[in-house]
């Protein structure tokens, strides 16, 4: 698996693992493949403590972080981020409010306690995630910065590019995948739509090869439904230089995961899952719940668009958070249907080892298919 982007990187294995939680970004890095924090949830200065905690962790060994700077949202151009704030507020109906309080009070989800201090906080925005880029690029060991959604701005990507470290995007089209292509990423994310979090629609078997084929000389990776190592050999085999995959850290021994969202995704099947703009404004694969279910009904409200949403629900997802066991029925999370296979809690390290395994099987059987003369 020494493919050409993880000699670049200097990793052993090219299994890039995306989690919110910097315990799995050590694990999986001292395991041998790359964990990517995902740091829009953070604020700079919380970024800069995640990093020097991982940094202290991995001895040297490279990491990467990804940030979200969508190609276009309401206020795009505002670099004031409490001007930024101000707009997005605005933007925002009192209908929506009231429809998000009443869907909360339905179902019994609890307040946050009076005494606990809510900081209004915005994300997905050039404003916000800039200053995660600029920690990040603080940090030797972060030889990587990813944007989930769209081409990053021109000037993240020199900034990246100056520093000496990669600046790559996911993409779920033929079409995203030309403009990172235009735009001079060092690597692509090819996003089928099998996977969690925000994904596109095609699926990755049609998705990979075609973005491998628009990339030319720029290396892919296969994000969306890979969490084995037979599925990696797929990747590779379609002409991939590696895999990405998000939910099947979530349910690994070293992640922050509740327990009660841990059971909910053991219990669920492939089927259970649906891609919904309902939490962030842009379409994010998740379980199916009654949360979703709601904005899908009729003569309900549409979701917002991005970062709008986002705003408008997150009371509710830090209510959901303090309360997991009371918001089952509304519980954001995000997953692939991969999730059907994932029915159990290991260590990091034995799911790479597991991956590296399972990979060696596949290619031993498609060599034993050879003709022997």
């Amino acid at each position: 698996m020494h493919t050409e982007l993880a000699k670049k990187l200097g990793i052993e294995y090219p299994i890039f693992a995306f989690t919110h939680c910097r315990d799995v970004v050590a694990a999986v890095t001292n395991a041998g493949g790359i964990g990517v924090l995902g740091a829009t949830g953070f604020n700079a200065e919380q970024l800069e403590v995640e990093l020097n905690w991982i940094d202290e962790r991995v001895g040297g060994k490279p990491y990467g972080v990804d940030v979200i700077i969508p190609t276009n949202y309401e206020g795009k151009g505002e670099q004031d981020p409490d001007k930024l704030l101000a707009i997005i507020k605005a933007a925002i109906p009192q209908g929506h409010r009231d429809f998000v309080q009443q869907l909360c009070e339905q179902h019994g989800l609890p307040h946050l306690a009076t005494d606990k201090p809510v900081e209004e906080r915005l994300s997905m925005t050039d404003a916000t995630s800039t200053p995660l880029v600029d920690v990040a690029l603080t940090h030797d060991n972060c030889k990587l910065i990813a944007n989930a959604l769209g081409t990053p701005p021109e000037h993240v990507i020199k900034q990246v590019q100056d520093s000496g470290r990669m600046i790559g995007a996911l993409c779920g089209s033929a079409k995203h995948a030309r403009y990172h292509v235009e735009a001079g990423l060092d690597f692509i994310v090819a996003m089928g739509g099998e996977g969690g979090g925000h994904c596109g629609e095609v699926s990755s078997i049609v998705l990979w090869p075609e973005v491998v084929k628009i990339a030319g000389d720029i290396p892919v990776i296969a994000a969306g439904g890979v969490g084995s190592g037979q599925q990696l050999a797929a990747a590779l085999a379609l002409g991939c230089e590696g895999t990405w995959s998000g939910s099947i850290w979530l349910t690994v021994a070293e992640a922050a995961t509740s327990d009660a969202q841990k059971e909910r995704m053991f219990s669920a099947t492939s089927s259970d899952t649906v891609r919904s703009k309902s939490f962030t404004g842009k379409h994010v694969r998740m379980l199916k719940n009654k949360w979703t279910d709601a904005w899908e009904a009729e003569n309900n409200p549409d979701p917002l668009g991005a970062p709008m949403q986002g705003m408008l629900t997150s009371d509710a997802t830090r209510r959901m958070r303090e309360y997991p066991a009371k918001s089952q029925d509304l519980f954001f999370s995000p997953v692939g249907q991969i999730v059907g296979t994932m029915n159990e809690t290991i260590g990091a390290r034995e799911k790479v080892m597991e991956m590296v395994h399972g990979y060696l099987d596949s290619t031993e059987r498609l060599t034993s298919l050879l003709p022997d003369d």
